[in-house]
């Protein structure tokens, strides 16, 4: 009886498991509507007649249109449609109408019958084949469309990802840098700090004889071609509201940082330094500049946010002036302590290198501000910073010429009032105008300007190499500033922080 017993309550057991198993979700329906996300996974590269089994028991996309025919610049007779249905990831997918194209605005949102479309590659872009116009419907116009702020280096890495949806291209300019009369009319190379892309622009386009910006930034689609078996995409504005220039001259950064040893193996003190580039021939006795290392270290003082900013002084900045000797354009040179080691105490000398300024920080204050120390930099995790200047003379409300963040803990910036921080200034990490919404963001940590350094191990000795390439003519960087962590031993050699992976200067 008991052997019974424990087989019906198995039996029992197994009964009301299948029926759970035979409808999770009693009453749930499946969606009308695909998102275009999933219907472009049933693509591998041959044609798919869609049907309600092959798309999961829907027959609908939904999304809103991002195309705009009347600048002229779009693929002829396609509407681009957008969604972000599945997991909030944003694709897009083309529909080709033919004249009806031109009716259909951005803001649109459309609702789309794709049962018996045809899912396929044409010239290189994702399309909906065989979708008549009675299998449209518009819903509502003129909705919003959030910005989708996109690097080259992401659709270059992800074309498929990026096709058909809007994006916005940030602070993009061109090389070589164009002469007064160039147009945007045909196919150039637009560079934004992250990479080059095709930027195509029709020759009949309503703005394909407006001028070629300095520095702009451009709102558009991105379609794909075929180069091969390869997807090449290319970037398509709508129309000649779809730049907006943020400058038209040149400002060439006179010093660049290039990379730092904030933590040595063993003791910091007067081993400490930092490693810049001179973008242009540079005699400090007739043309002085100064650098100035921000500690934020919770033992630092003063406390809370620095009121005078870079000159706030005391245990928080410290400030050291190259007024003599001379950096050659191209060249790597160092400020730091007087032990002009690699790696501390012990390791290889590199006092052969072009030192601009060894400074004894662990005995003497630092000039005009700044506390003796045993080390410049922070090594609690807080924030450390670097800036450069031009000239020595600095106050709260002088701007860097180069500027970087190792971190972002610790009291950095408040919007107040009164607003309170560290200044920073055009760079490839830091914007002093936010590039889309133009509000001003003058400190490190307000509005956009929060990119920082990953803090590395203690007691290591890791040099930070930043590595990029800055472009003289263009001024600026046309491959921006990455971190390399390169753990040094006491045998290390200068070939380890000056060569593969340093910055270059394209002159």
């Amino acid at each position: 009886m008991k052997h019974f017993k424990i087989l019906s309550l198995l039996l029992f057991t197994m009964v009301a498991f299948w029926s759970c198993e035979k409808d999770n979700y009693p009453g749930a329906k499946i969606s009308p509507f695909i998102a275009i996300y999933d219907l472009k996974t049933l693509y591998k590269g041959n044609d798919v007649k869609l049907t309600t089994g092959n798309m999961f028991g829907s027959d609908y996309i939904t999304g809103v249109v991002v195309s705009d025919h009347s600048g002229g610049n779009m693929p002829e007779g396609l509407i681009a449609v957008q969604d972000r249905r599945r997991l909030n990831q944003l694709r897009g997918i083309a529909i080709p109408l033919g004249d009806e194209a031109k009716n259909f605005l951005p803001g649109d949102s459309i609702v789309v019958n794709v049962n018996g479309a045809t899912l396929s590659r044409v010239n290189g872009i994702m399309q909906l084949l065989d979708v008549p116009l009675t299998s449209i419907q518009k819903v509502s116009s003129g909705n919003e469309i959030p910005v989708n702020r996109i690097t080259t280096a992401d659709i270059i890495s992800n074309p498929d990802k990026y096709e058909s949806t809007l994006g916005v291209i940030v602070k993009g300019g061109f090389d070589p840098l164009p002469a007064p009369t160039d147009v945007l009319s045909g196919d150039k190379l637009l560079n934004d700090g992250f990479g080059d892309i095709t930027l195509h622009t029709n020759a009949n386009a309503s703005f394909a004889d407006s001028a070629m910006p300095v520095s702009a930034n451009f709102y558009g689609i991105v379609f794909n071609k075929m180069i091969g078996d390869s997807l090449a995409p290319v970037f398509n504005m709508r129309s000649g509201d779809d730049y907006v220039t943020l400058s038209s001259t040149i400002e060439i950064t006179p010093i660049i940082i290039t990379g730092f040893i904030s933590d040595v193996k063993g003791g910091d003190g007067n081993y400490e330094y930092i490693q810049m580039m001179a973008t242009q021939d540079i005699d400090f006795s007739k043309t002085p500049f100064s650098v100035v290392v921000t500690n934020n270290a919770n033992a630092s003082t003063p406390t809370g946010y620095p009121a005078n900013g870079w000159a706030t002084g005391d245990k928080r900045t410290y400030k050291i002036n190259m007024s003599s000797g001379f950096a050659a354009k191209g060249t790597f040179f160092y400020v730091g302590g007087t032990g002009k080691s690699i790696n501390g105490s012990g390791s290889t000398s590199i006092a052969s290198s072009n030192w601009i300024r060894s400074y004894d920080y662990v005995n003497n204050d630092g000039d005009d501000f700044g506390r003796k120390t045993g080390g410049l930099f922070a090594n609690s995790g807080n924030a450390s910073g670097l800036a450069v200047f031009r000239g020595t003379e600095i106050t709260v409300d002088t701007k860097p010429v180069d500027v970087i963040f190792i971190s972002s803990g610790g009291s950095l910036y408040t919007a107040g009032p009164p607003e309170k921080g560290y200044k920073i200034t055009n760079t490839d990490w830091y914007d002093v105008r936010n590039p889309i919404t133009l509000e001003n963001q003058p400190y490190y940590k307000s509005g956009a300007n929060t990119l920082c350094m990953t803090y590395t191990t203690k007691d290591v000795g890791y040099f930070y190499v930043l590595g990029g390439e800055y472009n003289v003519k263009l001024g600026k960087w046309v491959k921006a500033r990455t971190q390399s962590n390169v753990e040094l031993t006491k045998e290390s050699t200068l070939i380890e922080i000056e060569g593969e992976g340093a910055t270059i200067l394209k002159q």
